[in-house]
């Protein structure tokens, strides 16, 4: 399955990767709908950024009898999610690094699809101590397995240079910090955000080519 639309605007699914209580996943995707209702591309009507909470899909730990490349979906919920995954065109995932990697939940959601992701864009962004750049570089490669193609730009929030602790009691790690992203944040989501809109619109340019292509008669 390639891009789902090969027309009209490009469908980009912000997937909030940590389903844990406390989460900050949670505001640093609305950081990025708010910067990505600012692009150009979103303001002229090509592109649409809509939200993808994890902990909404209520996804069990994989159960499917068959492995995800054959398609052959036995569960209503593995049905449900190749639905919410297919009608996007593209994805900006937000992950915390969970020791040096993604959360479980993520790489769970990611292994129970094939053929919706395949042929599809990606943008990376993390946050962590150090800014979650391993999670990315894991991520990275398990989205390649899945054929999703991720733009050069990647975002990296550090802990406590993007988030502001000062209200937080002293000693309580679990206190949700006010997400204060430092100067050229913004330009790098929305460098990011372009290189997405501009790399969907070239695969599919290349997938209506392909299409009109005459077979070879040998």
């Amino acid at each position: 399955m390639q891009n789902t639309q090969t027309s009209g605007p490009v469908r980009i699914g912000v997937i909030v990767g940590s389903t844990r209580p406390g989460r900050r996943s949670t505001a640093v995707a609305g950081w990025v709908t708010q910067v990505a209702s600012r692009h150009p591309a979103v303001r002229d009507g090509e592109g649409v950024v809509e939200l993808v909470d994890l902990a909404e899909q209520d996804l069990p730990l994989l159960d499917e009898p068959v492995p995800a490349l054959f398609g052959d979906y036995r569960n209503p919920h593995t049905r449900r999610w190749a639905g919410v995954i297919g009608g996007y065109d593209a994805f900006l995932f937000v992950t915390p690094d969970y020791n040096r990697s993604i959360p479980a939940a993520l790489k769970n959601a990611v292994d129970y699809l094939y053929a919706e992701w395949n042929g599809k864009v990606a943008g990376l962004l993390t946050y962590g101590v150090q800014g979650g750049t391993r999670a990315g570089d894991h991520l990275q490669a398990v989205l390649g397995e899945v054929r999703v193609v991720v733009v050069p730009t990647r975002l990296a929030l550090g802990l406590f240079t993007d988030f502001d602790f000062a209200d937080a009691p002293p000693g309580d790690p679990t206190h949700p910090a006010r997400l204060k992203p430092e100067d050229g944040r913004e330009q790098s989501l929305t460098t990011m955000l372009t290189e997405i809109v501009t790399w969907t619109a070239a695969l599919r340019a290349a997938g209506a080519a392909a299409d009109r292509r005459p077979e070879l008669v040998g």
